[in-house]
């Protein structure tokens, strides 16, 4: 009997996450197919990308939280090479620093993968879904003109708070606002439809729960 109640959880546990994954694809496809066309249009007539938007989502940016991942993982090394123990605030720090990596390495084979087009033209005249509403993804194309999806800034931002959600729990609301705040500044910018936002942060927590599991 008591072997049974301990293996019961895994079922439930796998469920669980089977559903989540789901839920990701579900409501990453509605967008796709309902939501991210008329949301770039609306953005870019009415909008006219507000430097708000632009300024906010540049605290997602691969050099900023990059950076900072790295210089956390170098302090951590040092701590421990003088010998001291690394507590549960340490142990936050690295495992929030190693999902902000995991996510970077993670979304750019992706966006390799799906080679989303993006919402307006940015380089190399790439088509657009704005500029000649060129609109679809071209799997393993290549190049940075089909790297829409996911949204790398999403991710980026949402794995390292994803650990903090987990690890420190009494300021879910404090860890939640900065995925928000960068995901509406990219669709408000209209660097991003929103299903890219919504995989990116998907994305994001999938990193954190794989760093999760080893710390």
């Amino acid at each position: 009997m008591d072997m049974n109640l301990a293996v019961a959880p895994r079922p439930a546990v796998r469920t669980r996450v089977v559903l989540w994954l789901l839920s990701g694809v579900v409501l990453t496809g509605l967008s796709i197919l309902f939501v991210d066309q008329p949301v770039s249009t609306w953005s870019h007539d009415m909008l006219h990308r507000p430097l708000w938007s632009v300024e906010a989502q540049k605290i997602a940016g691969v050099v900023y939280l990059g950076g900072a991942a790295l210089a956390v993982l170098v302090a951590a090394v040092i701590v421990r090479l003088t010998g001291r123990r690394m507590g549960p605030l340490w142990r936050t720090a690295v495992g929030a620093a190693l999902a902000t990596l995991v996510a970077a390495l993670a979304v750019t084979f992706i966006k390799y993968g799906f080679g989303r087009l993006w919402p307006e033209t940015w380089t190399h005249n790439n088509p657009s879904w704005i500029n000649n509403h060129a609109y679809g993804f071209m799997p393993f194309h290549g190049g940075e003109g089909y790297e829409s999806f996911p949204s790398g800034h999403t991710a980026r931002i949402t794995a390292p708070f994803a650990v903090l959600w987990h690890r420190v729990p009494r300021l879910r609301v404090l860890w939640a606002l900065p995925t928000l705040v960068v995901a509406v500044a990219l669709i408000a910018a209209d660097f991003h439809f929103v299903g890219d936002c919504i995989a990116g942060a998907y994305l994001g927590v999938a990193s954190a729960a794989l760093v999760m599991t080893f710390l």
